[in-house]
């Protein structure tokens, strides 16, 4: 254990007395230790600046907590990933300085339940619990924190507690959206990878770029006239000063690039006429970046249609060794996990190795992302519970996928319930490793995938990034035509990523 979260379980201060003795017996234990709130009130921070000096930790006070309340309260408001973001990164540099981190929860963050916010930052820090417990609250309690907790472990102390047994208390192991996306950033941080964006025209883009660049996630090219994207990145307040443009209709690139297109064309039928007039499209021109190394993913999608994106990186880029077709996967936040669904975005209707490579790829992306990677081919039926077309679909695949990757953790078909649920799993397939524990779930066709995405991302609440196209030599993604700022953000920093590899 390297730290614990402290709260109370009524909607109060935690008791200072039973508190201060917690303190006092970590500082005892632990020879370097810190004190941490996400959130702190001014009685809080008072009282953080008495136990620095009372207890002699040598800690700045203006890192023992992220954001003040008020301050908690406008960022939240404003940006709730940046709020999340700075928290985990704040808790992560104390750990890296410090054998033990105290953290103490809040009481209240202004009109939110502070009970259930702490449970779920401890879950985002991945810190276990110490409630400060009511003993008329205690089977409510217990009830909540099981279910929230999964089975973790977490203490219910009073004033009489035995510090012993708080020393058995293991760090939490969640990989919540937060996480997820703390762990992308910090990854392509330490290899920024050079990403195209054709689309500079719509104003997302340019609002994305400002972000992804402030936080030194990658380095930019843009696609367009120099003047207009900066005139327009000044009316919007936007700094891309760090951003490299080009434009394709009159950039030196452009005879070297038409040359590049037409040799891997010819073959098929194009001149070399053809190929300077493809070069000047944004989209073609954006490929070509990356087929020439000039760049090492592209983004694009928000104002043109997948095919727009895909045929390009179809005819030039191609696909990896072994895998006959591209297919797209999107990650799906949950509460307190992160799966992996696919083919939500390219294949209608797959035949049996498309879907064995399909799972294949996908357990190599989901892997590449830092996730654990166990497969179910899903169906409507579970085992040999259902007979069909489609049934015998999904078995041939896990078939194939077994012959011919035989590294890979899959089983099927199943039902999305089996797949999901321990308890549904234990019952339809008693004897497989993968139901109820399934990360990445293969769907038999794009119709099935992509109704269950959206039921998924909008009935629960769930972030959806992607899709990431897979299969490709080099990263080439599409953007959904509706695409927030965010959803943008995400998906270069997934292709960043992709990158890496």
């Amino acid at each position: 254990m390297a730290s614990f979260y402290l709260i109370q379980s009524k909607n109060v201060e935690p008791d200072t007395k039973i508190g201060a003795r917690l303190l006092e017996e970590c500082v005892k234990t632990y020879k370097n230790i810190a004190i941490y709130h996400a959130v702190a009130c001014e009685n809080a921070i008072l009282r953080v600046e008495k136990n620095l000096k009372h207890f002699n930790i040598k800690q700045n006070l203006e890192s023992t907590y992220s954001f003040t309340l008020k301050n908690a309260l406008k960022q939240l408001s404003e940006d709730s990933n940046f709020f999340f973001y700075k928290i985990i990164q704040d808790f992560e540099n104390l750990k890296a300085q410090y054998d033990f981190i105290f953290v103490e929860g809040f009481h209240k963050l202004g009109i939110l339940d502070g009970f259930e916010s702490n449970v779920k930052l401890a879950k985002i820090l991945n810190t276990p619990l110490v409630v400060i417990n009511e003993k008329e609250n205690e089977a409510l309690i217990k009830n909540y924190l099981n279910q929230s907790l999964d089975g973790r472990p977490y203490a219910l102390i009073d004033e009489n507690f035995d510090f012993k047994e708080l020393l058995s208390l293991k760090d939490y192991d969640f990989k919540t959206t937060y996480r997820f996306k703390f762990e992308l950033n910090e990854k392509a941080k330490k290899d920024k990878k050079i990403v195209v964006l054709p689309e500079s025209d719509d104003e997302r883009i340019l609002k994305a770029s400002d972000i992804l660049l402030k936080n030194a996630l990658v380095e930019l090219i843009l696609l367009g006239d120099e003047n207009e994207i900066k005139q327009r990145a000044k009316n919007l307040g936007l700094n891309l000063n760090d951003a490299k443009i080009i434009n394709p209709q009159n950039s030196s690139l452009s005879s070297e690039f038409a040359n590049s297109l037409y040799e891997a064309r010819k073959s098929k039928g194009m001149s070399l006429e053809e190929a300077q007039n493809l070069v000047k499209d944004r989209t073609y021109f954006g490929t070509l970046l990356v087929y020439n190394q000039k760049a090492d993913a592209m983004v694009s999608g928000a104002s043109t249609t997948t095919a727009q994106t895909i045929r390009p990186a179809l005819q030039l880029i191609k696909t990896k060794e072994g895998i006959g077709c591209v297919s797209g996967i999107y990650f799906i936040g949950l509460e307190d996990k992160i799966l992996a669904f696919a083919d939500c975005a390219v294949n209608p209707n797959p035949n049996a190795k498309e879907l064995a490579e399909t799972a294949y790829i996908s357990a190599q992306t989901a892997k590449s992302f830092g996730l654990e990677t166990r497969i179910a081919m899903l169906s409507y039926s579970s085992g040999d519970s259902g007979k069909g077309e489609s049934v015998d679909l999904v078995n041939e695949a896990v078939k194939i996928a077994k012959e011919k990757y035989p590294e890979l953790q899959i089983d099927g078909p199943m039902q999305f319930d089996c797949a999901y649920d321990m308890k549904t799993g234990a019952k339809k397939m008693p004897d497989s490793k993968i139901a109820g524990k399934a990360t990445i779930y293969i769907f038999p066709n794009l119709d099935s995938a992509n109704i269950c995405y959206k039921a998924v991302q909008r009935t629960a609440n769930a972030l959806a990034i992607g899709p990431i196209l897979q299969g490709l030599k080099k990263p080439v993604n599409d953007l959904s035509r509706g695409c927030s700022i965010n959803d943008i953000v995400d998906t270069v920093i997934l292709s960043a990523i992709q990158a890496q590899a």
